[in-house]
């Protein structure tokens, strides 16, 4: 048994020790010559670039003397491996020490198992069909139909595409988000160097945009709104994906290896570049931008069943935006389809017929990246919605939509359950801190409370915006909490018989 260590940790783990039968292999006359990697070796008479492979003849000994003392695994397959020079195991754990410090592989740390694929990470047994997605995206990569990345943004997004070459999803890396350190656009970059004092969003926690997408999509799926196209969170590997130098030439030098070397290079922990973590979201067809839609309605304004179909769907997007704070919604990032009725006469004949079709209108809010802030948004920087200007603020919410929502959004046990679901979610990330996502939950049960108070007096969405900003915060011990009106001297203090997560 080859001795091991997890890529996650800056110190080797001493799993086993090396066979003699691996002793032999390596004295072997017959064997191959040993060809190592290693990002910076020493001995050499001029430094060496990263990734340079480097021949070793005649030395085979002092491989093994390594692997044995080391115990370090798949790096001590890298370390180099001169004739004639020797380092002790102190020094040489100190130099794996400094190149893991150096590296910076981009989601390593959140890898929970090893692996040579993504696919040991992305496992959905409640949603078979979701994988299904996934795995096909998989063998794409494999087969070499790489993703797409999206030219729009400030952040390093990708269009995925199945065998075929068809697009079937877009996919958001943790770290590549607008201030990741691994963005590939250098628009925020220039942001952050030259005006500090703007830097971010002060309201939002940074490099969660992933969790905010699939979080928004849960929050549509709990409350049945149907306008946000399902997302998850899933580990994907692939060459058009932004990764250090170190990273590839360490992949490079693993292939290299595995191809030359089979015997050394089958104990390698991973081959090929480290899997990331991001956000999936299934593609959607026919659709516009917002704008696009908008400018032709007032033009060409909609029959009425059709006007009703946009106002209902409308009313949804705005519940959820609500609810989950969006700081980041423009006309440009919520799509509109529309698929135009059939001809008159058929009309004519049957009357009921768009009544009781499927709907020919369909809202989908994208971009939901920006969401679930920690506090409101200060007033000089307040990120309003955008919708509220438009003419389909200014309609009371209807009964269908208050059908919908307002018997979940009352109840507080829904409302405990969901902030449950998403902190299930949350905590998955490495910097989750337990105190922050509870001021996220405060700020997401503060818009729940106005908004159901907005839909039982029958307010209009640009009524729900203009009304005060509050929070509702909770003790853990004894289930007391308080509303907290903010901009007022208004405070209600409540008590609850579930005191962790509870509403009001």
């Amino acid at each position: 048994m080859m001795t091991e260590c997890d890529p996650n940790e800056s110190e080797p783990v001493l799993t086993g020790t090396a066979p003699v039968a691996a002793a032999a292999n390596f004295h072997s006359p017959e064997a191959e010559p040993a060809v190592l990697f290693d990002r910076n070796p020493v001995g050499l008479g001029s430094r060496a670039n990263p990734g340079v492979a480097v021949r070793i003849a005649g030395s085979c000994e002092s491989i093994l003397t390594e692997l044995e003392t080391d115990g370090s695994g798949e790096e001590s397959l890298l370390l180099p491996c001169l004739s004639g020079s020797t380092s002790s195991p102190r020094s040489a754990k100190q130099k794996r020490t400094r190149r893991s410090r150096l590296s910076s592989s981009s989601d390593k740390e959140n890898l929970a198992s090893p692996g040579n694929s993504s696919g040991d990470f992305n496992h959905f047994p409640d949603d078979p069909e979701f994988g299904d997605i996934i795995q096909r995206a998989e063998q794409a990569i494999e087969g070499g139909v790489f993703p797409e990345r999206i030219s729009q943004g400030s952040s390093g997004s990708y269009f995925v595409k199945d065998p075929k070459g068809k697009i079937i999803g877009v996919f958001k890396p943790k770290s590549e988000e607008p201030y990741g350190h691994l963005n590939p656009k250098w628009t925020k970059y220039f942001h952050k160097l030259c005006c500090p004092c703007c830097f971010g969003r002060g309201c939002l926690i940074p490099n969660q945009g992933y969790l905010s997408e699939a979080a928004a999509s849960l929050v549509d799926t709990k409350l049945g709104l149907g306008v946000v196209p399902k997302t998850k969170v899933v580990y994907l590997v692939s060459e058009t994906f932004h990764y250090n130098a170190i990273d590839r030439a360490k992949s490079r030098g693993k292939k290299y290896a595995l191809e030359k070397v089979p015997k050394v290079g089958r104990h390698f922990h991973r081959v090929g570049l480290p899997p990331k973590v991001g956000s999936f979201q299934l593609f959607v067809e026919g659709y516009h931008e917002a704008d696009y839609w908008l400018r032709r309605f007032e033009a060409e304004p909609l029959p009425e069943n059709i006007r009703k179909q946009l106002q209902s769907q409308f009313e949804r997007l705005v519940i959820l935006d609500y609810v989950i704070r969006n700081t980041d919604r423009g006309n440009d990032n919520w799509l509109i389809k529309y698929e135009k009725p059939g001809e008159e006469e058929e009309e004519e004949k049957d009357p009921e017929r768009m009544e009781s079709r499927e709907s020919a209108i369909q809202i989908a809010a994208i971009d939901n990246g920006l969401a679930f802030p920690f506090k409101h948004p200060d007033e000089w920087r307040a990120y309003p919605f955008h919708w509220a200007w438009l003419p389909q603020a200014k309609v009371p919410f209807s009964q269908e939509t208050r059908e919908l929502v307002l018997s979940r959004l009352s109840d507080m046990n829904f409302v405990q359950d969901l902030c449950e679901d998403l902190y299930e979610m949350f905590k998955t990330d490495k910097g989750f801190d337990r105190t922050m996502f509870e001021k996220q939950m405060s700020v997401m049960r503060g818009q729940i409370l106005n908004l159901s108070q907005a839909l039982k007096d029958s307010k209009t969405p640009i009524q729900l915006v203009q009304m005060p900003r509050v929070v509702v915060e909770h003790s853990r011990s004894g289930g007391q909490g308080r509303v907290v009106t903010l901009g007022t001297a208004f405070t209600q203090t409540f008590h609850c018989k579930r005191p962790f997560f509870s509403s009001w």
